[in-house]
């Protein structure tokens, strides 16, 4: 039995935010003083580190549930399936429905029932649940629906990963230039085709790892705002990812008899530009080599990070030649891989 993923889709907000649109922002230390630096300097200090030139926002009418809909219709066509014979519908997202100027999360209730309800599927035995795991949250829900698969308990699953950070992001804070929107999605099955899901791992570090991202209070103390926004310690999560990142992509290779020289590319969440070179360096470091060039495809430049979508939504684009000079073959062994909160890190050896 192999399970792989028979259809994808993604939904790419058409609203751009270029980093000159953050020239007008007053940007503070996280004690509230000022920072040292005129806007342009920061912007361009940002873009040297993060490769992100622009990202995209969802438009003010639209909630994350929205654009996690529209990716699985998507997905769901590419598919050819009856949705009716869906399973399960796993949605990971971190801060669920905010709709615009608003500051409560709406999760209830799960963005996955919404997701259901909009496709309209009348069929109750497919079973709709949200998925809280950070970044790393659409891997998770794949190895979740492998699980499903294996275990005799489903057949063929939706797995969406959806976020809207522009609903989360402190505007006087530097690091709100990463995040951004975007939703992508695939259908998962057993096939009688070869390849699918090798192997996979998954780690949460806690311990004093749990709060390097986390929900705090604006950087300008005097707002009279309770409202809270995504934080991080950036240098931290550096530290953390290129020492772990790594070695969970060798235990996940070593588990699935293939050898590093197989691996046509890795799809790994689109975090910060240099943050992933050096993870994947360090990782092929490891195996006492250089990192071939192209094994690594980038989105980030133009989407920024929208968190759990950006590994599916890449995965989309190669497939759909929608990112230039990068495609995936048949029978081509590719890795999938992310970190974020919690701290999480997760890997997938996938045969095309």
């Amino acid at each position: 039995m192999n399970i792989k993923i028979t259809g994808t889709g993604s939904y790419i907000p058409s609203t751009i935010e270029k980093n000159e649109d953050f020239y007008n922002h007053e940007f503070l230390n996280a004690d509230g003083s000022k920072i040292n630096s005129t806007n342009e300097v920061i912007v361009h200090k940002f873009k040297a580190i993060t490769g992100i030139e622009e990202r995209r926002y969802v438009k003010p009418e639209l909630n994350n549930s929205d654009i996690a809909f529209y990716a699985a219709e998507k997905a769901i066509a590419d598919a050819k399936i009856d949705k009716e014979t869906l399973d399960y519908i796993i949605v990971a997202h971190n801060y669920g429905d905010i709709k615009h100027n608003t500051a409560q999360s709406d999760t209830v209730p799960s963005i996955a029932s919404r997701v259901k309800h909009l496709l309209q599927i009348k069929n109750p035995r497919c079973v709709g649940y949200d998925l809280l795991f950070g970044c790393p949250g659409w891997i998770e829900g794949v190895i979740q629906a492998n699980a499903f698969i294996k275990s005799g308990l489903a057949k063929r699953c939706l797995v969406i990963g959806s976020e809207t950070l522009s609903r989360v992001v402190d505007e006087h804070d530097r690091d709100s230039m990463i995040y951004s929107d975007g939703a992508g999605a695939v259908i998962i099955e057993e096939t009688a085709e070869e390849g699918g899901i090798i192997s996979h791992e998954t780690a949460t570090f806690a311990l004093d790892e749990a709060h390097f991202i986390y929900f705090g209070k604006t950087n300008k103390p005097e707002t009279a705002s309770q409202r809270k926004y995504i934080k991080m310690y950036g240098r931290k999560i550096y530290e953390f990812a290129l020492t772990n990142v790594p070695l969970a992509l060798k235990s996940c290779l070593d588990k699935s008899g293939y050898v590093i020289g197989d691996v046509k590319k890795i799809l790994i969440h689109q975090a910060n530009e240099k943050m992933d070179e050096a993870i994947v360096k360090r990782f092929y470091k490891l195996h006492d080599m250089e990192m071939p060039e192209g094994i690594m495809p980038m989105s980030i430049g133009m989407l920024g990070n929208s968190s759990v979508a950006t590994v599916p939504t890449l995965y989309d684009m190669i497939l759909k030649g929608k990112l230039e000079n990068q495609e995936i073959k048949k029978g081509d062994v590719i890795m999938f891989a992310s970190v974020g909160a919690g701290m999480n890190i997760n890997a997938i050896v996938y045969k095309h």
